[in-house]
């Protein structure tokens, strides 16, 4: 078939609503002599999130690595420490001695080998701030009210003070338990400010400004990054919205800053999570193609050569759109015309539309060159 005729079947099999929404040529880019060998360069991880007991459970990784064979897929990130609190990895010491280890990952050596074998790209996520737990068993470590008493949000969640030096500590050892357990990648997530609730009465240990507050972010990927093993990358997964936002958001994530201290950055740029209008677009969910191919034009503008540490995650889950093979073809060939090779899906219940990233299909809707290769030769260049 020709590449004439297979542009033509992409917009024939979309829906109309994605299909108006790609113009031009959806298989190439627009040649730009620096950009362009953005595709061209090998390590590109296309990746999706597993749960801890998703990827913790023999019979359930088993199912997930016999899926992955027959796609596009060769990366996994998986959660580690969740928002709740909870440290899924045995060894770590404060995890064991504040009562928030589960063992959700009870042999992740095992865990880790069968990835391997498979030729699989690790990656750990390890959520930062956010944490249910261990304010409950150190209040001095959370952040507070005016009162001293742990600030809750409005769903009555507890933070950890992103300024204090144990919290620093304790997050960075989750990192580093997981670092030596053999994970290619540690991704923090929720490496920010609190948001939710009235944020007014958050009160930190040191005093909190727009400026200290993305200091200090930075601050903490430069010394996880002196603490964890060189050979192992580091990364941030941070709000879809720093892509085209020139401040903070009032959370300390700017993308500048966060680029320069991570090997990576991860914007997490679900189209259900764009409030209506942004971007112009009256219904951002409906409009997957619109918003991945906004955003990540804005984050080439911003970010100049740092732009090749962007990997967007994307979404596979239905919240108020369906989302089906069509809506996932439209963010990978958004993000391709913006010569974003690598990125990750979600899906909160680990099931991902599997048909939609098949080494047929995505040649013919994303990408024509893409060849089917040993998946532990693409581990090696992801490294």
């Amino acid at each position: 078939m020709s590449l004439k005729a297979l542009c033509s079947a992409v917009l024939v099999l979309f829906p109309a609503p994605l299909a108006a929404q790609v113009r031009g040529n959806p298989l190439e880019p627009p040649a730009t002599s620096h950009y362009a060998a953005l595709l061209a360069s090998p390590g590109h991880i296309r990746g999706i999130h597993l749960t801890s007991w998703g990827a913790g459970s023999k019979k359930l990784r088993g199912q997930t690595i016999a899926r992955i064979r027959g796609s596009v897929i060769n990366a996994v990130a998986v959660a580690v420490k969740e928002t709740d609190g909870k440290v899924y990895i045995p060894g770590v010491p404060l995890a064991h001695k504040y009562g928030t280890y589960t063992p959700a990952i009870p042999r992740p050596e095992e865990m880790l080998a069968d990835f391997r074998e498979a030729g699989i790209y690790t990656i750990a996520r390890v959520v930062a701030f956010h944490d249910r737990l261990l304010p409950a068993s150190r209040p001095d470590l959370a952040v507070k009210t005016p009162s001293g008493a742990p600030w809750r949000a409005g769903n009555g969640a507890t933070w950890v003070d992103p300024y204090n030096r144990e919290v620093r500590d304790y997050v960075v050892g989750v990192a580093l338990r997981a670092a030596e357990l053999g994970f290619d990648e540690i991704q923090f997530d929720y490496i920010r400010y609190p948001t939710e609730g009235d944020t007014s009465l958050c009160r930190y240990s040191r005093p909190h400004s727009p400026a200290s507050a993305v200091a200090n972010l930075a601050d903490f990927l430069s010394y996880a990054r002196k603490k964890l093993p060189k050979k192992v990358k580091l990364s941030a997964a941070i709000f879809g919205l720093t892509t085209s936002s020139k401040g903070d958001m009032g959370i300390g994530q700017s993308i500048h800053s966060l680029a320069e201290s991570a090997d990576y950055i991860y914007p997490m740029m679900y189209p259900s999570h764009y409030n209506p209008g942004e971007y112009r677009i009256r219904n951002p969910d409906a409009e997957p193609f619109k918003v991945i191919d906004r955003g990540l034009r804005d984050a080439r503008e911003r970010l100049g050569f740092d732009f090749d540490k962007v990997r967007p995650y994307l979404q596979d889950f239905s919240l108020r759109h369906d989302y089906g093979p069509a809506e996932v073809r439209a963010q990978l060939i958004a993000a391709r015309r913006n010569y974003v090779g690598s990125w990750i899906l979600w899906n909160p219940s680990n099931r991902y539309t599997w048909s939609a990233l098949t080494p047929l299909v995505y040649r013919a809707f994303v990408d024509p060159g893409y060849e089917h290769g040993d998946p532990a030769e693409e581990k090696r260049r992801a490294r």
